[in-house]
């Protein structure tokens, strides 16, 4: 063997420029602070875009968006109030009967489905027990809602808890076959005939049977008291009683939840039964305490816009309260700024997709944290 001279060199590995690394936790106050650099981050962005494609003012513009969800005189400050006030109980339900299910990582996308199948039941009562005392109509009504809206979350559990279907496709096909069959109502109860939608139901009724009554002279804060009750129970539920715990286990880890003598396939079925049936109950709400008609459009895409809700809140019912609202505030305003500022309603849903593409970012930043590389000294 020929003997040589070698070098000594030492190799170094380089670490990745930037690393992410999932933290631990975030302290409450920084969490919300993160959120709200993000809205204004978001709001500067938008402010810069409407002003190059528009010239409009961005303050006028984001001024309008709240006179849309707020009203822009005396006159109709109220009114306008109570009409965002009750979209946002609408969103608000929806989002907590989500709320279970996603928190046991089940992928209730039904929501609209559910929505429907309550409001069609809802719409049955108020056509065929018109007849019926106020008091007993609005206990079928409430329990047909229900019913329903169990009945169209109990399909694709039991699907998920016997053969392991995939709960996805199963619950957004059903929102077609909802969409079908609300369809199909339309046409049988259209009136008047040939106007291809249903009308508003016991409308020249002499106490517009099945209608929600006025509380306090407004017509919509039984919508309120139903939805905050809700909103209330479901935290609790969730928080504090045995089945909210078996819910979490399972959507930690589904081989834990069995170790622990949890019954999975049990578990799944009562969780979308309780998730199926407040979504339905989103369905009477909209139904009697709303629109008093049923249509196609009658859940107006709320079921996914709940689960963006939902998921921001990471299921805390209460904080669901505030990302409702502002969704609803959003919304509205889109609508006032394609009308004043005489621009497609598309550019100011782009208005709205920044903000929320920006909250929903800031999410990462709450959850994990960058770490960037240390310029090392070589060493001869």
């Amino acid at each position: 063997m020929t003997a040589t001279t070698s070098k000594t060199m030492t190799t170094h590995k380089k670490d990745p420029l930037v690393r992410i690394v999932r933290r631990e936790s975030m302290p409450l106050w920084k969490s919300v602070m993160v959120r709200v650099i993000a809205v204004v981050a978001s709001l500067l962005v938008s402010g810069v875009i409407i002003y190059l494609l528009t010239g409009a003012s961005p303050i006028k513009v984001y001024g309008s968006m709240l006179q849309g969800a707020f009203g822009n005189s005396p006159a109709n400050y109220s009114q306008k109030t109570w009409i965002t006030v009750r979209d946002t109980m609408m969103l608000l339900c929806i989002a907590v009967g989500l709320a279970p299910a996603f928190k046991m990582k089940f992928w209730n996308i039904g929501a609209e489905g559910q929505v429907l199948v309550g409001g069609i039941a809802t719409a049955a009562c108020m056509i065929y027990l018109k007849n019926l005392p106020p008091v007993l109509l609005f206990i079928c009504m409430v329990g047909a809602s229900l019913l329903a809206g169990a009945i169209w979350g109990l399909l694709p559990a039991v699907f998920k808890a016997k053969w392991d279907t995939n709960e996805t496709l199963f619950t957004l096909m059903m929102n077609y076959v909802a969409l079908q069959l609300t369809s199909f109502c339309v046409a049988k109860w259209e009136n008047p005939i040939g106007s291809n939608k249903v009308g508003i139901i016991n409308q020249g009724a002499a106490n517009q049977q099945g209608w929600f009554p006025a509380i306090f002279g407004q017509d919509y804060m039984l919508n309120v008291i139903i939805v905050m009750a809700l909103t209330v129970g479901m935290f609790f539920y969730l928080k504090y009683s045995k089945q909210g715990y078996e819910i979490a286990v399972i959507g930690d880890s589904q081989n834990t939840a069995r170790y622990a003598g949890i019954s999975v396939k049990k578990v799944i079925i009562r969780t979308m039964l309780i998730s199926g049936a407040i979504c339905g109950l989103a369905g009477f709400i909209t139904v009697s305490g709303s629109a008093h008609t049923i249509s196609t459009s009658t859940a107006g895409g709320k079921g996914f816009t709940a689960i963006i809700v939902a998921w921001l809140a990471k299921f805390n019912t209460f904080t669901m309260i505030l990302i409702a609202l502002l969704i609803t505030v959003l919304d509205k305003g889109a609508i006032q700024v394609a009308t004043e500022f005489n621009i497609s309603k598309d550019m100011s849903n782009m208005i709205t997709g920044i903000i929320l593409f920006f909250i929903i970012g800031s999410e990462f930043f709450i959850n994990y944290k960058l770490i960037f590389r240390k310029k090392e000294k070589e060493v001869a």
